[in-house]
């Protein structure tokens, strides 16, 4: 990971990230009881390194990353950042690779919220809660 990426100002996520980095993994590290992995992007305006722990939605060595915001109006701010910048780090248990996010949609978005919502449960409450169909990056 990129020594000089940002942590989270949202309290949880910065906990979240700060175990990730202490282990050297992902492992154990959960929400929900859910397995999360650690993605870093890159700022869309700054260039800064940001880690965003999401959760675990993996298929075939391919990564989602599911733009929920727990189904608040508008896009994390991350999604900006890997609209602009598709290259992404990803660490998943203590394995990191380099990947490309790309936005999907019909039935690619269809099978993998689906796989999403498999993964993590709450993520179809979330979309319930909002009036945008909430973007799933796949990264390979």
């Amino acid at each position: 990971m990129s020594v000089n990426a940002e942590l989270s100002p949202e309290g949880w996520v910065r906990e979240q990230t700060e175990k990730i980095l202490e282990q050297g993994t992902t492992e154990g590290v959960l929400v929900q009881d859910r397995p999360i992995v650690l993605f870093t992007t890159t700022g869309a305006k700054s260039g800064k390194k940001r880690y965003v722990p999401l959760m675990r939605v993996e298929e075939n060595g391919k990564y989602a990353m599911v733009a929920s915001k727990g189904g608040a109006p508008e896009h994390p701010a991350w999604y900006f950042n890997v609209k602009a910048n598709p290259q992404v780090t990803v660490q998943d248990g203590s394995e990191i690779k380099e990947l490309t996010a790309r936005e999907i949609s019909g039935d690619e978005r269809a099978h993998w919220w689906e796989l999403a919502v498999a993964a993590f449960p709450p993520y179809g409450e979330y979309q319930t809660k909002t009036d945008r169909e909430i973007p799933v990056f796949i990264l390979e």
